[in-house]
Order: C-alpha cells, then sequence, then structure tokens
C-alpha cells in the first residue's frame, strides 16, 4: 500500500469532489483545508484519535466554537475515508471529547420597543420590513425578485440565495459573487406576507420589472456586505444598540415563539432543515414561564 500524506490526499480528494457539491460547499471546503487542516495535519500519514484530540482542544482554545470545530471534523473525516478507499491510509476510530463548560450563548435579539421602532420607520423603505416580518436571511432577501412577491396570494416565495465566496485555484485565490440554490431543501419555503407589508408592496408590484431584483430594483443584484453596510447606517440613525443584520432573524423567530405559535410552523418558516435546530436556538423558557407551566400542570390536577 503506498502511503500518502494527508496533503497529498487533500488534492486528489478536491478533484474527487468538486463535481458533486454547489460552488459555495466547495468553497467552504478549501477554507477549512487551507486554514485548518493542512497547516496541522498536511505532512501526517494517519489520524489516529490523540492527534485530532489535540487538534480539537488546540481550536477551541483559540476561540473557535464546538459547531466550527465540528464542522472541520467533518470534512477531515470525509478526506480520511476518501485516503482509505484508495488505500493510501488506515482508518482511525475517533471518540472526540468536548469540554461539557461552553454556556449557551444568547441570541442577539430586538427588545419590542425597538422591533417596532423600525417597523414603524421603515414603511417607507420597506427592505428591512421584509426581513423583520418573514425571517428570511440577508442572502435570501438580496436574492429575491419582484416575481418571488406573490400580491394575488399574499406569499413570499424563497428559492435563491446570493453570496461571495472564496475560490481557490491552485496559487490564485479570489473571492466571487454567486447565487445559489438555498442553503438546504428545507429553505426552499412560502411564507405568508402580512397586511401591512402587502400594502406597502401592492402598489410597487404594478409599476416594477418582475425579473428585477427587489432591493436594487434592477437586473444586478447587491451583495450581502453592502447591503449589510446599509442596515447599519440605518440602526445608527434610529440610535438603536449595534445588532447583526441576522438578529433581525432573530428576532422574527423570538416574536412568533413569544406569540405562543407553534414549533413546527417557526421552524419551517425559517427554513430550518428540522425543528430542532429551532428548539435548540429560540425555546429557552424563562423562570416566569417555568412557573406558570408548573401552577397550570397542579391547577389541572384540581390541587
Amino acid at each position: 500500500m503506498e502511503k500518502k500524506t494527508i496533503r497529498e490526499i487533500a488534492s486528489a480528494w478536491k478533484e474527487d469532489k468538486r463535481p458533486y457539491v454547489k460552488r459555495s460547499t466547495f468553497a467552504a471546503y478549501m477554507l477549512i483545508l487551507e486554514n485548518h487542516i493542512l497547516p496541522y495535519f498536511g505532512e501526517y500519514y494517519v489520524l489516529k484519535e490523540n492527534y485530532v484530540q489535540d487538534f480539537v482542544l488546540q481550536k477551541l482554545n483559540s476561540g473557535l466554537s464546538i459547531k466550527s470545530v465540528k464542522d472541520i471534523l467533518i470534512v477531515l473525516k470525509m478526506m480520511m475515508k476518501f485516503g482509505v478507499k484508495h488505500e493510501w491510509m488506515s482508518y482511525c476510530e475517533w471518540d472526540i471529547k468536548y469540554p461539557t463548560t461552553e454556556s449557551i450563548k444568547s441570541l442577539e435579539v430586538l427588545t419590542i420597543t425597538n422591533h417596532r421602532k423600525i417597523l414603524n420607520y421603515i414603511r417607507k423603505n420597506f427592505t428591512v420590513y421584509i426581513s423583520l416580518s418573514t425571517g428570511l436571511r440577508i442572502g435570501e432577501i438580496c436574492a429575491l425578485k419582484w416575481s418571488d412577491i406573490d400580491t394575488d396570494n399574499a406569499i413570499v416565495t424563497v428559492s435563491r440565495t446570493i453570496e461571495r465566496i472564496y475560490i481557490v485555484e491552485g496559487e490564485e485565490k479570489h473571492t466571487e459573487l454567486v447565487i445559489n440554490t438555498p442553503k438546504t431543501k428545507n429553505s426552499y419555503r412560502e411564507i405568508p406576507i402580512t397586511k401591512e407589508l402587502l400594502a406597502i408592496v401592492k402598489p410597487l408590484k404594478k409599476v416594477v420589472n418582475n425579473e428585477y431584483y427587489v432591493l436594487t430594483n434592477e437586473e444586478k443584484p447587491t451583495e450581502p456586505r453592502t447591503y449589510r453596510n446599509y442596515y447599519k447606517q440605518l440602526m445608527d440613525k434610529l440610535e438603536i444598540p449595534k445588532l447583526k443584520y441576522h438578529g433581525l432573524r432573530h428576532s422574527f423567530a423570538t416574536r412568533c415563539i413569544e406569540s405562543n405559535c407553534d414549533y413546527k410552523t417557526v421552524s419551517v418558516l425559517l427554513g430550518h432543515s428540522n425543528i430542532t435546530t429551532t428548539l435548540n436556538l429560540y425555546v429557552h423558557p424563562n423562570m416566569e414561564q417555568k412557573k406558570r407551566c408548573i401552577a397550570k400542570m397542579f391547577k389541572s390536577l384540581g390541587i
């Protein structure tokens, strides 16, 4: 059996993988390879558990989240299986341990007051309004066309996303703006339009070109980075504390949960791959909710 280094296996694995994944996915794999796997494992011939465990602890200590490290290990394991298949290396089982002390990070969410403040202000400039009333990701809102807004049935259809990806071609590295299919099959979705949003877009739909992008009202879209800068300026103008654009999506989901919407419906509206993602992100009962739950239970027992 001819042994190969991880760097050599990675080179062959890249070319094998390229035709079968989206460009954005391939670009993400390349970033993980360049920034994490090859600098650490490039000259290794075997991936023993203790090597990988040491790598994990080093990455966590450098500030990466457990999720980010697990994403790196997914790519590392794919490469190992590829190397084993071609008999270039031996397969190793891993039982990686992660610290249990990582606290749950609180989501950045608008207060109800600031949520209303934005909605009231941007009736005249409604693009941020769409995110706050639909929960779209920034890439989805940037890729939204007028044809995706059905005012007759009051529905927004999410069928594409836009993102800037990092391309590595040998020694050449550059970024490229690409329009892609949504993140997962669940991200293809239809979202009802509120009567307030419908009142804003219905007159516009009569005069716009259906094939133009909503944010630019042109045949070319804007990219997330540009729109994010516009959003920051808007938040400064409204004197609202800094909140990442994704916080609008979190705010939409949080308001849905606070309004006692059922979790499955919220999950479908957000385009999550499964309801567990929604539960882990947004369903964290506070003490008052816990008290009400127990009181309700005792009341049902007639106590």
